[in-house]
């Protein structure tokens, strides 16, 4: 069911922040190999946040507050594989459109308007037809679609409640198969064993996986999305997987796990330098502080636990000025979480760096996808992390630079931990934060409970 005076509210708050009118295609799924064989479709965030329903090969115009519907009505043949399709009229009805058009009939509403590309090709290269001009982001940007873009980062920031209750719905799905990830973890041999465990859950409950699942014992690659290892005792198990409602929600959580039930001393002395810093920088955060700031606290937190572990040496200020304890977090804190997993990322650096920002090219900064101060309605990921990332330590130039550094010999006893990431999904509140993923444990302690 689609609350329509949200959207409509949404269209109002939109036409509130710009006088131009906005034209905003949903996009079509490209075909695998031949034509009648399609990837799975996603609509547009942009296009779903203001029409609510994924519609495939659709667009809409917005105009103060109004809502023009084009798409096309199926194919007389359609009923034959897909059963009775709704029309274009009743689709109108459910998400409130003022009125409803074939496709064709766009070219015709086309004068100056504003609009967001669209990641396929196909609809991309339409909308450059249609509307005969560039449609860049990284480069120098359209001013009636930087006005656009700027109106929809402000708005889609934060949550309304409708946002909010889907958010909740993929997350409460995701805690259940992550539970059930770990509980399966013992009866398992492979990796693909556990991922299908957790994913087959997510699609029990009419959902879908938000992002590539990430299940692995190889918790150093960062994105893993392979599955064919054996599990062994004495393996961690990097599990990042989400889920994400019919209408586009997203969820986004990583939990680390000891295949035999048991962390070995030194993996345990690790996870808890990363639950450490995962807490503190939880705590660390209300509307007005710096996300940034909240990433180097949690760099802070990293590089005292690992100096106490004698893996690092020196002064623990310079070592993060220096960025010494990036050779084991070199990945930001975290990011926006919304309609995509890395929310609004597809606007590049737009969404997630306040305006007049820019990328740092300091090596423990560089990765930072979220760069602005954090307002009450805000949902961000925490995730800090620990991994041996052959790249970088085997790299000369970091193993000059820090040399003097890293205790090189006082790592070798913690070669039985990869990569240990721990990450939530954090509401933003008026007066500080709410885990919305509190119901899956972080302490190593209930996670051996759970296994056992």
């Amino acid at each position: 069911m689609i609350d329509i005076e949200y959207l409509k509210n949404r269209r109002t708050k939109l036409a509130n922040l710009i006088d131009v009118p906005t034209v905003l295609w949903s996009g079509k799924s490209p075909s695998k190999n031949f034509r009648a064989n399609h990837y799975p479709f996603r609509a547009s965030s942009h296009f779903l946040y203001f029409a609510g329903l994924p519609l495939e090969n659709a667009a809409i115009k917005l105009d103060n507050g109004n809502l023009d519907l084009f798409m096309d009505n199926p194919h007389p043949d359609s009923s034959l594989w897909h059963g009775e399709m709704p029309r274009r009229e009743d689709i109108a009805l459910q998400i409130g459109a003022d009125n409803a058009y074939p496709m064709e009939v766009l070219k015709e509403q086309i004068n100056e308007v504003a609009t967001i590309p669209v990641q396929d090709v196909f609809t991309y290269t339409k909308q450059r037809e249609i509307l005969q001009r560039s449609l860049s982001i990284n480069k120098e940007l359209n001013q009636v679609d930087e006005q656009l873009i700027k109106a929809v980062i402000s708005l889609r920031l934060t949550h309304d409640k409708i946002g909010l209750e889907e958010i909740k719905k993929a997350i409460n799905v995701s805690v259940e198969a992550h539970k059930i990830g770990i509980n399966s973890t013992k009866k398992s041999k492979t990796e693909a064993e556990v991922r299908a465990a957790m994913e087959s859950y997510i699609i029990s409950q009419n959902m879908t996986c938000a992002y590539n699942s990430i299940v692995t014992v190889n918790g150093e690659v960062l994105h893993n999305e392979t599955y064919n290892n054996q599990l062994k005792s004495g393996d961690l198990l990097l599990a990042d997987v989400g889920a994400e409602t019919p209408l586009g929600w997203a969820s986004d959580i990583t939990r680390t796990w000891p295949v035999s039930g048991h962390f070995s001393s030194s993996q345990r002395d690790i996870y808890d330098i990363v639950l450490a810093a995962h807490d503190a920088c939880i705590e660390g955060i209300k509307p007005g502080v710096e996300y940034r700031d909240i990433h180097l606290l949690g760099a802070k937190i990293i590089a005292e636990g690992l100096v106490n572990l004698g893996i690092l040496k020196g002064d623990l200020e310079h070592l993060v000025d220096k960025d010494a304890h990036a050779i084991f977090f070199p990945h930001g804190l975290g990011h926006l979480l919304g309609l995509d997993v890395h929310d609004m990322e597809d606007l590049g650096d737009l969404a997630g760096y306040e305006e007049g920002r820019t990328r740092s090219e300091r090596f423990g900064l560089g990765y930072l996808r979220l760069d602005r101060p954090l307002k009450g309605g805000m949902v961000v990921t925490i995730e800090p992390g620990f991994y041996q990332v052959p790249a970088i330590l085997n790299n000369p130039k970091f193993q000059q630079k820090y040399q003097n550094d890293v205790n090189w010999e006082k790592l070798k006893q913690f070669s039985d931990v990869r990569g240990i990431r721990i990450e939530d999904d954090i509401l933003v509140t008026e007066t500080g934060a709410e885990i919305l993923t509190k119901n899956l444990p972080t302490k190593a302690i209930d996670i051996e409970e759970m296994m056992s």
